[in-house]
């Protein structure tokens, strides 16, 4: 059974640091990523993992965030530092069993699985 189990979600001031873990339960992955969607707006992503280890950004976290995977733990990390409380939203890992080229990395619609969510929440 596929299952990715997000965690490390929270309250932060403005400035602060939080890391995000998706537990990866089942499956060969290709490509792994975060999405975050806030109140009123559209699920967008933030930054995913391919299988030959690029790494993709988006511009609004670029130099902030860092993804990585832990393959001793099977954990997909995001590290957040200098929080904004732009970044607050809910917090969601995907994954897509095939590959998927560098330009469509954060379209939702191409990945197959997802977690329940974590919650961010950044004050100013």
């Amino acid at each position: 059974e596929v299952q990715l189990v997000e965690s490390g979600g929270g309250s932060v001031q403005s400035g602060g640091s939080l890391r995000l873990s998706c537990a990866i339960v089942g499956g060969n992955y290709q490509n792994l990523a975060w999405f975050r969607q806030a109140p009123g707006k559209e699920r967008e992503g933030v930054a995913a993992f391919r299988s030959d280890g690029a790494t993709y950004y988006a511009d609004s976290v670029q130099g902030r965030f860092t993804i990585s995977l832990d393959s001793a733990k099977n954990t997909l990390d995001l590290q957040m530092n200098s929080l904004k409380p732009e970044d607050t939203a809910m917090y969601y890992c995907g994954a897509r069993l095939f590959r998927l080229a560098r330009g469509n990395w954060n379209n939702q619609e191409l990945y197959s699985y997802w977690g329940q969510g974590t919650q961010v929440t950044v004050s100013s």
